[in-house]
């Protein structure tokens, strides 16, 4: 048996959530800081003199001194960004030429040839490369060039 005063003493309780404590020492209460002089620290924690030492002396986020802050001065991070915004997965006509002749086309059998990663996201069909198999392709948006182009080779185009 350990002479260490602070070990714990052997339980013979099975372990439930009601009975867990903490290991003697291993928890300490806070240390009050700012109560005065007899209270241990004279600067309360803020370092010795300048604008942080002093009471609302810390300046909100992003000031930088009376500068143009960067978020003004880069014109990237300006202006406002719709949170209901759609972003479309786009995939062009090019990338549907592994299909066989005939097959149908939807966001299952995208994620199965590796096309799209995705399938949270809309799927937009664009109307870039060529496509010379007929295929019924059901995604969720179509580009008038890559509509006409399906429809051209004799597939067929439905929205979903």
């Amino acid at each position: 048996m350990s002479t260490d005063k602070t070990a714990r003493p052997h339980r013979s309780l099975p372990m439930y959530p009601n009975n867990i404590t903490p290991n003697p020492g291993s928890r300490h209460r806070r240390k009050r800081v700012g109560r005065g002089h007899g209270c241990s620290v004279k600067t309360a924690g803020r370092g010795s003199n300048g604008q942080g030492s002093r009471s609302g002396g810390l300046k909100a986020p992003g000031f930088e001194g009376g500068q143009t802050p960067w978020y003004r001065r880069l014109p990237k991070y300006r202006g406002f960004k719709n949170p209901f915004r759609v972003v479309f997965t786009e995939v062009s006509l090019g990338a549907l030429e592994v299909f066989n002749d005939g097959d149908t086309v939807d966001p299952v059998s995208l994620h199965r040839a590796g096309i799209v990663r995705n399938l949270n996201n809309p799927i937009k069909v664009l109307g870039n490369g060529t496509l010379t198999k007929k295929l019924t392709v059901q995604l969720h948006a179509f580009t008038a060039s890559a509509r006409e182009a399906i429809t051209e080779v004799g597939g067929t185009v439905e929205e979903i």
